[in-house]
């Protein structure tokens, strides 16, 4: 596949001419429009200097009946410790999440991310997931939601389970609300550890056509 590069027109290369690693263009920019149109042809962006573009083989999902809660978070999650909000500190997740330490120097988690996720949030597309522990967040989780499709983009805690707790409780939407297909992009240990598998990028593209279609409501 040949280096496409984006200007301001609003279009991007055929995901399923990516390369395994999964990148797809360079350039654009980051408004409400250009990202609601990545998320609905299967593409995310990872960087911002310069902003690149990305569509991975395989792809990581999240079945959501087949999602898995251990043993031991069933008994944390008895305990009852933690308070979960939906869509009530947006970008104080962003900013937590930006936070995590990882093996990189830096986060892709941007000011310039942060700015264009809360503009996607304002504009009822992105969500998130927030636990509190008294009156305080602890942990939480954001992502961009299409029709029956979520994309989970990142999760952080400051406490133990918190961000475990705010993926139960994710998932618990999801299903209530009739969403078909909950995109991890990548596969972690966490995220493994919870039910997360992976899928030929040409099935994710297939069933991602499908979700963006079903008419359900996040909020």
């Amino acid at each position: 596949m040949d280096l496409a590069w984006l200007d301001e027109r609003l279009w991007f290369p055929d995901p399923r001419r990516a390369s395994r690693e999964g990148f797809v263009a360079v350039g654009g920019d980051m408004s409400v429009e250009r990202l609601l149109l990545a998320y609905k042809s299967g593409i995310f962006p990872w960087t911002d200097d310069p902003i690149t573009w990305w569509s991975p083989e395989p792809r990581a999902i999240f079945e959501l009946d087949q999602f898995h809660i251990s043993r031991s978070l069933k008994l944390f999650l008895k305990k009852d410790l933690y308070q979960i909000t939906y869509d009530t500190a947006f970008e104080q997740v962003m900013q937590a999440c930006a936070q995590v330490p990882r093996h990189e120097q830096t986060t892709w988690i941007s000011p310039y991310f942060i700015e264009s996720y809360t503009a996607m949030y304002r504009a009822g597309w992105a969500h998130s997931v927030e636990t509190w522990h008294e009156g305080k967040l602890v942990g939480g989780v954001y992502g961009v939601a299409i029709g029956g499709f979520f994309a989970g983009e990142s999760m952080f805690h400051t406490a133990p389970n918190a961000s475990k707790v705010a993926l139960v409780g994710l998932v618990k939407r999801l299903r209530e609300r009739g969403f078909t297909l909950f995109d991890t992009q990548m596969t972690t240990p966490a995220t493994i550890q919870m039910g997360a598998t992976e899928i030929p990028r040409i099935e994710y593209l297939n069933r991602l056509s499908k979700a963006i279609q079903l008419p359900c409501r996040f909020d």
